[in-house]
């Protein structure tokens, strides 16, 4: 690891030396030394020391730490930018509220009447969460949480991403946090589209009143939230399999088989222990006419201990991997 016609020690070999011998948690500087000698390893072309860049790593209190892991989670989320898992979130958080806009428009003749309901705004959100939460919401997280798993290895940058420094831990949430993001993004326009889909009919449709139903922030907040916890399980677990696999098709395939397996289990009386039935449960319990065995206790609690045991197992394969990427 030396550079030929210098005792100096190369950054980046030396870098992967204390990967290896770091334990977790901890960085082994005092075992590196000893390993190369405090006099072997000279400042490069950044002008910084190894030394000194592993024990700054070292010195990090809470606040260092939070900062670095902003830094880490806006790189991240740079390599989303134009990425095809960002416009799917886009593009999925409308679709349905597109389909909802243009149905209106096609039939306007009965649109006065269905906004003078009482009811306008618990019926368009039942219509909106139907195809969300049985379709589009669980394939959602299967696709989006695969694809950015996915950008280290289509890039064959998981190597280089290994010898800057930050930690394993760091790494690993800061990529969980980017999939959360992104899937609180998702909410975000769907919601939007949803308001949409109420107002511009009202303002194209001639003798469509303003919705009769006053908004109910407090229960669409409330959904909203449980839907996002019930999706966490999905998250997880595809990001469990998409670290491990260096093929795409392996973590989409595999979560395709789990949803469709969710979609058989739905009546099946312990349908609940398959975690991708969470957002489908959560529509079918708010009196929707079905034959799916409904659980009768809080399946948003068991969504979220499913998400803090499979992030926790993840999280051990990913620091207990050999060959990371």
């Amino acid at each position: 690891m030396r550079r030929k016609g210098d005792d100096s020690v190369d950054y980046f070999a030396a870098l992967r030396l204390w990967r290896e011998l770091a334990p977790p948690g901890a960085l082994p500087l005092a075992r590196l030394r000893r390993t190369f000698g405090a006099q072997t390893i000279t400042h490069h072309s950044d002008r910084l020391g190894l030394f000194e860049r592993l024990e700054r790593l070292d010195r990090l209190d809470g606040l260092d730490r939070l900062m670095t892991f902003l830094n880490s989670f806006q790189s991240e989320w740079l390599k989303t930018k134009r990425s095809l898992a960002f416009w799917m979130v886009v593009i999925g958080g409308f679709f349905t509220p597109a389909i909802i806009i243009v149905a209106r428009l096609i039939n306007h003749a009965k649109v006065p009447e269905l906004y003078s309901s009482e009811s306008f705004w618990d019926m368009l959100w039942k219509n909106s969460w139907e195809s969300m939460a049985i379709f589009f919401l669980p394939l959602g997280a299967i696709l989006s949480t695969s694809l950015i798993a996915q950008i280290e290895y289509k890039n064959n940058t998981w190597k280089q991403l290994h010898t800057l420094p930050l930690s394993y831990t760091t790494i690993f949430f800061t990529k969980l946090a980017v999939i959360l993001v992104l899937m609180l993004q998702f909410f975000v326009l769907f919601n939007i589209g949803i308001y949409l889909s109420a107002v511009v009919p009202y303002l194209l449709i001639s003798g469509t009143p303003y919705p009769a139903q006053s908004f109910p922030y407090d229960h669409f907040l409330l959904e909203n939230l449980l839907y996002f916890v019930d999706t966490l399980p999905i998250v997880a677990l595809q990001y469990l399999i998409a670290l491990r696999f260096k093929n795409f098709l392996v973590p989409v395939g595999l979560g395709f088989v789990f949803w469709v397996g969710a979609l058989a289990a739905l009546s099946w009386k312990f349908g609940y222990i398959i975690p991708y039935t969470y957002p489908m449960y959560n529509y079918l319990k708010a009196g929707v006419e079905t034959k799916a065995a409904v659980p009768d206790f809080n399946i948003h609690i068991l969504a979220t201990g499913y998400f803090v045991a499979i992030t926790a197992v993840s999280y051990v394969l990913y620091l207990t991997k050999k060959e990371k990427g």
